[in-house]
């Protein structure tokens, strides 16, 4: 049974996007997952997103990721959203993950935009529609038009919010003008998909967070949304700033070469990396160190 929601945020406030642990020949390391997923709940994770871009998605096969869905929930299901990525550029391939992740337990969808392909927004509605009606979960859609090409347009963001199981979005778009109008139009759920913005999109309506720095800052992240929503501004701001070196630190490569570099580091499951993702270079984990120390993360 999924933890209790609300309207307002269905998925909760804070959520990490999870790399997928593997054990050192390449293989799934489901053991690792569930150890990983259990340590970001613990530390203030309202939900999880499984087999993402940041999980590798790309480079995970359908039978890996319903594995990985079935031993996260049955480690942290009961106290945690449980959201299975099943976003692709192929509607029927979607649809079949959709319906895959219901039959699996997942407790709702995360659904990117197609990339490679640039459907025009006639094309972007009739996909996201198609998951949405495929199976009877929450959707959250996630636009990120800097990796799919194209983005979700606002007029197709107010059609989409009116399906009954769309009712959230993960903005990646980097756009608060664009996002303020989105939130007022549609009434979805918005959650920031780029770090560096939590903040600024909490500002103009956003409820919470699906982060990758959630897998070292968790504490922090929740920390600050808690105190945006009560009302103290100040002290928000104050853990927004103390977070730059992390935000800028995670992505001065691929996010989840830096993620699995920290996770190692702190000696919890990460393992390799999927070819044609690779490992972080000697340099590149000297300076992650360096700012994450300045953010405050202990390694």
């Amino acid at each position: 049974m999924a933890p209790t929601s609300t309207p307002q945020t269905p998925f909760g406030r804070v959520l990490t996007a999870m790399v997928t642990p593997f054990t050192a020949d390449g293989a799934l390391d489901l053991d690792g997952a569930q150890r990983l997923a259990t340590h970001l709940v613990d530390a203030g994770n309202d939900g999880l997103i499984i087999n993402g871009t940041t999980g590798e998605s790309p480079t995970t096969s359908d039978t890996e990721k319903s594995d990985l869905v079935r031993a996260v929930l049955e480690a942290v299901g009961d106290r945690a959203h449980v959201i299975a990525g099943v976003g692709t550029n192929d509607t029927h391939h979607s649809v079949e993950l959709a319906r895959t992740a219901e039959r699996t337990g997942a407790h709702g969808l995360l659904v990117v935009t197609p990339y490679y392909n640039k459907p025009p927004q006639e094309g972007l509605y009739r996909h996201f529609k198609a998951v949405a009606d495929a199976a009877e979960l929450p959707v959250m859609l996630y636009d990120i038009p800097g990796r799919s090409g194209v983005p979700i347009g606002t007029e197709t963001l107010v059609r989409l919010a009116e399906h009954p199981r769309i009712v959230a979005n993960k903005d990646a778009k980097g756009d608060l003008g664009r996002a303020s109008w989105a939130i007022a139009r549609t009434g979805l759920a918005w959650y920031s998909g780029d770090d560096m913005l939590n903040l600024p999109l909490l500002s103009v309506g956003a409820v919470g967070f699906v982060s990758v720095v959630g897998h070292v800052v968790t504490p922090e992240l929740r920390t600050l949304v808690e105190a945006y929503v009560s009302g103290d501004v100040q002290k928000a701001t104050e853990i927004h700033q103390k977070l730059l070196p992390v935000y800028t630190g995670m992505f001065r490569t691929q996010g989840v070469m830096t993620t699995k570099a920290a996770l190692t580091l702190q000696g919890l499951p990460a393992g390799p990396l999927r070819s044609p993702m690779v490992e972080c270079s000697p340099e590149e984990i000297a300076q992650l160190k360096i700012d994450l120390a300045a953010g405050g993360v202990q390694l």
